[in-house]
């Protein structure tokens, strides 16, 4: 077994619209840009592993051999909600780490704009007037509204309330606020999807999609692609001392999923998934919140940042509007969250995300996230969540090169 693991290169494409592009030409992009940030090529790679949830069905990992390299190696095609990029990453992570490839590649990649809500469920099994027992759905009406929601906006609305109801201290303009950093942060980052600074009045006077979060308080839909390769210990010793130097340990990697609760049987539970992907990293890693320089948290929705800190521990228990008015998550603050800007400027590719999300932390620590940059970042946290449920989780450490 690897005794350690490291991301030798990463990278993420321009998020946004493209229509010029299918998820193959996005998802190569990504995968070359990779391997040549680590100064490899395909036939390097043992695994790869490849993560797309809206077209899961299509093989995406072999059409993209076609396309970067037919080696001949497994693929792993991956698709676990908006964990699906980390997921994957964590597939190429575990083969390296038992020892039966030295490397990996890990892909995450979606065609995602004006896609509209996601996630409505509930729809009506059947058209007749009475309820039938059949198969595992039997109802004759959509739950959709009735028993809560299933679309994304609605259920992180109850997410961030339920907070608010059980802590105080939220309000719609806290809320707000949140996005205004994110907005702002999203300035200093190119490759985000929107890059506009937004004033609190702006992003409050939004169309409201589901209160208390309007659309500018919302992850933008948008396409994109991210892809990581990762290698390990005894096999990066081997390579050129600039490859050592710009490599990021993997401290800790988690995917977790919900236990069982009688609640989340109806409402979708967001927060004791991560809470206990948070536990494992941290004693993983050996380290604590108090370690992180950065984090690169699942805003999907300005509620969820908000209860996310509270779930990642950056914050005690209950204190998460207290956490954020201390002015902690700025980039220029002592926690920041989201430098990138961000799910709701960055963009929210689902696939895409997990891997992004880890590429913006790599960025900073590896010292080359340019005017953004955090100064001094030796560890950071990417955290990623998807309904249905899985939460991923990875710590990163820069190389002390």
């Amino acid at each position: 077994m690897s005794d350690d693991i490291w991301i030798l290169g990463i990278i993420m494409t321009k998020f946004g619209k493209h229509p010029d592009k299918d998820v193959v030409d996005l998802a190569s992009e990504a995968a070359m840009g990779a391997l040549k940030d680590g100064g490899v090529t395909m036939k390097d790679m043992g695994i790869l592993a490849a993560g797309n949830l809206m077209n899961a069905s299509a093989g995406i990992g072999q059409q993209l051999q076609k396309q970067i390299g037919q080696t001949g190696i497994p693929v792993y095609n991956v698709a676990n909600a908006c964990a699906t990029g980390a997921t994957a990453l964590r597939t190429a992570i575990m083969a390296v780490k038992s020892g039966e490839v030295d490397m990996g590649l890990a892909v995450g990649v979606e065609k995602l704009a004006g896609a509209g809500l996601l996630g409505a469920g509930g729809t009506p099994k059947s058209d007749k007037k009475e309820w039938a027992p059949s198969g595992r759905y039997g109802a004759v009406t959509s739950t959709d509204g009735r028993i809560g929601t299933a679309s994304m906006p609605g259920v992180f609305a109850q997410v961030g309330m339920e907070y608010g109801h059980k802590y105080g201290g939220t309000s719609f303009e806290l809320f707000a606020k949140i996005a205004e950093k994110n907005h702002a942060h999203s300035t200093l980052n190119p490759l985000a999807a929107y890059t506009k600074r937004m004033t609190l009045e702006e992003i409050m006077n939004d169309v409201m999609i589901a209160y208390p979060n309007t659309r500018s308080m919302c992850s933008a839909n948008c396409d994109g692609a991210a892809a990581a390769v990762v290698v390990s210990g005894a096999k990066l010793r081997t390579m050129s001392l600039e490859q050592q130097r710009r490599a990021i340990k993997v401290k800790a990697s988690v995917l977790t999923s919900d236990p069982y609760e009688e609640g989340c049987q109806v409402l979708p539970n967001v927060n004791t998934l991560t809470r206990n992907a948070a536990k494992q990293a941290y004693e993983q890693a050996g380290v604590g919140p108090q370690d992180l320089d950065l984090v690169e948290l699942h805003d999907c929705f300005a509620t969820a940042e908000l209860v996310h800190y509270d779930n990642l521990m950056l914050c005690e228990e209950g204190g998460a509007a207290d956490f954020f008015n201390s002015g902690a998550t700025w980039r220029d603050g002592s926690m920041p969250v989201n430098v990138s800007g961000g799910l709701e400027s960055k963009g929210h590719p689902i696939a895409a995300t997990g891997i992004a999300n880890i590429w913006e932390v790599c960025h900073h620590l590896r010292g080359e996230a340019g005017p953004r940059q955090i100064e001094g970042a030796k560890v950071g946290m990417a955290h990623v969540i998807g309904l249905g449920s899985a939460c991923g989780l990875h710590i990163l450490e820069r190389s002390g090169l």
